[in-house]
C-alpha cells in the first residue's frame, strides 16, 4: 500500500536528516489525513490506494501551478522548493501510463461506450477515471479523449 511506503519513507527521511524529505512527506501524510476526513461521512470510499493516488496528483498539480507563478513572478528559490516537494510526491505515485498506452485506453473505452463526439465525453471521462484512476494524469487524460471524439 501507498500509505505504508510514506510512512516508512518519513522515517527513513527522518533518520538521515533530509529535513526538505522529512517536510514534503509530512504534508502529504497532513492531505491524506485531511482527505480521510472529509471521507468520514462519505457513504462509499474508494479504494485506499486510490484515495492517497488522487490525493498525490491533486497536491502535484497544485505544486506545478505554483512553480508557474514562482517562476512568473521572478522568485526561483520558491520555485525551485516547489520542484523538490513535487519530485518527493511523484516517488509515491504508481507507474504512470505513457501516452501511447493513454490513447490505447481512451480508444478502448470510446468503443465500448460506442461514444461518438464531445457530448460523451463526460461518460468517457467517467470512465476512464474508474478504471485507470491511479494510473493517468486526468488533466492530460481530458484533452487526450477530447481529441479522440472530434
Amino acid at each position: 500500500m501507498i500509505r505504508d511506503d510514506i510512512k516508512a519513507a518519513l522515517v527513513n527521511a527522518m533518520k538521515s536528516g533530509d529535513k526538505q524529505g522529512t517536510a514534503a512527506i509530512r504534508l502529504i501524510q497532513a492531505a491524506i489525513k485531511n482527505r480521510d476526513i472529509e471521507l468520514r461521512t462519505a457513504s462509499q470510499t474508494p479504494d485506499d490506494d486510490v484515495i492517497v493516488t488522487e490525493v498525490l496528483q491533486k497536491m502535484i498539480k497544485q505544486r506545478r501551478e505554483s512553480i508557474e507563478l514562482y517562476d512568473k513572478g521572478g522568485r526561483p528559490e520558491l520555485a525551485d522548493a516547489e520542484r523538490g516537494e513535487v519530485a518527493v510526491i511523484e516517488r509515491f505515485l504508481p507507474q504512470q501510463m505513457s501516452e501511447d498506452e493513454a490513447r490505447a485506453a481512451i480508444q478502448a473505452i470510446v468503443a465500448e461506450l460506442g461514444a461518438s463526439s464531445v457530448k460523451d465525453m463526460g461518460r468517457v471521462m467517467a470512465a476512464l477515471k474508474e478504471r485507470h484512476a491511479g494510473q493517468i494524469d486526468m488533466s492530460k487524460a481530458s484533452g487526450l479523449v477530447k481529441g479522440a471524439l472530434s
